[in-house]
């Protein structure tokens, strides 16, 4: 059986990971099905500081001609400590984030879909990625399986 162990290591940086995102950037997303890519979208992603606030704008826009799209969502930190944030959607809908090193997590099921979400801070870039699947039927011991059938990928440069 996989034994997955987690050190805990200090802290990345003085500055938050909200902090480390400010500006503006812009990239291209990528969107696969089932391993091949299905469609392309230009976005772009601002971060700005919400005065007297630990928060941070976190807004993501979709510049696609036929489905332009705008997620405008908040990053608050809420153990800077733990390293747990919260992305707030607005609605009382907020997603648990988790950062490791320069990467921030989360995982969450919508009507039996679990999606992965990642922002990392690679170099000049900062890498988006959302991966969805399903609970698979079969079941190897304790083990309960998920498949990755959907995944989106945007590397974007800050441009501001």
């Amino acid at each position: 059986m996989l034994m997955l162990t987690v050190s805990a290591s200090p802290s990345f940086s003085q500055q938050s990971f909200g902090d480390r995102c400010l500006g503006m950037w812009e990239g291209m997303m990528h969107i696969y099905n089932k391993g091949s890519l299905k469609d392309s979208v230009k976005i772009k992603f601002t971060v700005a500081k919400i005065q007297g606030t630990d928060s941070r704008t976190w807004k993501t826009e979709y510049l696609s001609p036929t489905r332009p799209m705008v997620k405008d969502y908040v990053l608050r930190v809420v153990d800077k400590e733990k390293s747990s944030y919260v992305t707030d959607e607005g609605g009382g809908l907020e997603l648990n984030d988790y950062l490791f090193g320069n990467k921030l997590y989360n995982i969450f099921e919508v009507q039996g879909i679990t999606l992965t979400s990642t922002y990392e801070l690679v170099g000049n870039n900062l890498i988006f990625e959302v991966t969805s699947g399903k609970e698979l039927l079969e079941k190897a011991q304790d083990v309960t399986n998920f498949s990755v059938d959907n995944l989106q990928r945007a590397v974007m440069r800050r441009i501001k």
